[in-house]
């Protein structure tokens, strides 16, 4: 980070989580500007005050003030989208990448109902379903969890490590086949959750004027409603990935609902875009180790994001503006621990951050993004896909080059559709890691040469409970 003098931002916390948002703060846009603001004082029942601190190396000039970007704020805007892909022009940044398809061609009804659990007793699912028993992936027979995370587990929590079921949620607990770092330090893999939606447009118009590429994991309800966003997404060379049909805690759905919830999220992106993404994230980071053998017979490497402890994630909390759970002072602040702990470990990051809401969005065009690109020494800033090393076609199922990613049993749509040494490489070979041998990971068992050596996430051991 620059040196700069850090920048007081109080804010008074109500309850357990949520925090007023209420003061007030000032947007220069001069590089280098401060950002200051301040909350009212707490009623005489309230808990203390809690004071958050952080300084930002520049801000963008048309921001909001901090003070408006709250639960409940008036709703500014949308940008309209810059273009609009024409049905059957052939992306040119994609080798052998099919004609784009005509979204007005798309018919809800014949998706799930939006936003709700899909059934898995309809025909596509069920050929799913025999596609993953077909894949030559074996799927661990783990109880599924109950909602209320790690408190209202204390069964799977006690069996969360890597010699159990590999719970991320509560321990930490990542396989090679997790993607939780960028290998090359200073290099942040930029993403974004839970669109597209009404503000993602500003967010995508912010990403093209810094020249900014991102991985945007996408909710297949949401891409019914909103194919044109998409598609300009994946036409403006942004990764598209998956992240669910209704975003549910995966590890409390049964083997068919998990299935159904990433079949038919992997199905409207194709309809819209006409690839099929090859990376998922679960939402809330719900995996272990039954969620990774079903994503995996079904060609999705999970990505999640950097974890170094179980109190340091790179999570900016950003999410929870909207709902008053946070406050923008606390997201800067988290932002200002994320990029400090950046400079002292040996890769590169990944940051979990969402263009659901408009909080959201005017926190990242107006204050992180800003702050990020005039840091010194320079970030890389791109999406997983290429800070893996690796081209934006490997992203996708249809224009990856397969002949090193052999499928992994008779099912095409179970392809492992990553470049050699990447993590779900059929390809990448050799010695047992830490967390497998001889082609075992955490009980389920995978049928091809399987990445013993190349451990891209950090594995952290100990209890902790995610955002």
């Amino acid at each position: 980070m620059l040196s700069l003098a850090a920048v007081v931002i109080s804010a008074s916390v109500v309850g357990v989580c949520a925090q007023s948002s209420s003061g007030t703060a000032s947007a220069p846009g001069a590089s280098g500007a401060s950002v200051s603001g301040s909350a009212p004082a707490a009623p005489t029942l309230s808990p203390p005050a809690t004071t958050f601190s952080f300084s930002l190396a520049s801000t963008n000039p048309t921001a909001i003030s901090l003070s408006a970007i709250a639960s409940g704020q008036s709703l500014s805007p949308t940008l309209p989208l810059e273009s609009t892909a024409s049905p059957g022009v052939t992306p040119t940044f994609l080798p052998n990448a099919p004609p784009l398809p005509n979204p007005a061609s798309l018919s809800p009804a014949s998706y799930p109902p939006l936003d709700r659990p899909p059934p898995t007793d309809s025909p596509e699912v069920q050929a799913w379903i025999q596609q993953v028993n077909s894949s030559g992936v074996t799927i661990p027979d783990i109880p599924l969890t109950v909602a209320g995370g790690c408190p209202a587990n204390p069964d799977a929590v006690a069996n969360a490590g890597e010699g159990g079921r590999c719970w991320w949620t509560c321990g930490g607990c990542t396989r090679n086949t997790d993607i939780q770092t960028c290998p090359d330090k200073m290099t942040w893999g930029l993403t974004y959750d839970d669109g597209p939606a009404n503000y993602t447009s500003n967010l995508l118009d912010y990403l093209d004027e810094q020249h900014l590429k991102s991985t945007f994991f996408v909710v297949g309800s949401r891409v019914i409603s909103n194919p044109a966003t998409l598609q300009l997404q994946y036409m403006s060379e942004h990764q598209i990935a998956v992240h669910t049909w209704s975003h549910p805690a995966l590890t409390t759905l049964s083997n068919a609902e998990i299935i159904a919830e990433l079949g038919w999220s992997k199905k409207v992106i194709k309809d819209v875009l006409g690839v099929t993404p090859n990376m998922m994230r679960p939402p809330f980071g719900d995996i272990d180790d039954r969620v990774r053998a079903i994503s995996i017979a079904m060609g999705l490497t999970p990505v999640l994001w950097t974890r170094i402890s179980p109190t340091a994630t790179f999570d900016t909390d950003d999410f929870n503006i909207n709902g008053g759970l946070t406050s923008v002072q606390q997201v800067l602040h988290n932002w200002g621990n994320i990029i400090g702990n950046a400079s002292t470990i040996s890769s590169g990051f990944i940051v979990l951050e969402h263009d659901l809401f408009q909080q959201a969005v005017e926190v990242a065009t107006g204050y992180i993004l800003p702050d990020a690109l005039a840091h010194q020494p320079a970030f890389r800033i791109e999406p997983v896909i290429s800070c893996l090393n690796k081209p934006l076609r490997d992203a996708y199922i249809e224009t990856n080059d397969n002949s090193t990613n052999p499928p992994v049993g008779p099912s095409a749509s179970a392809a492992v559709t990553l470049s050699s040494g990447a993590p779900g490489s059929a390809s990448s070979s050799g010695s047992s890691g830490s967390n497998g041998s001889n082609g075992a990971v955490g009980g389920f068992n995978i049928e091809w040469p399987y990445l013993g050596t190349l451990a891209i996430g950090v594995l952290v051991a100990g209890a902790g409970i995610l955002a």
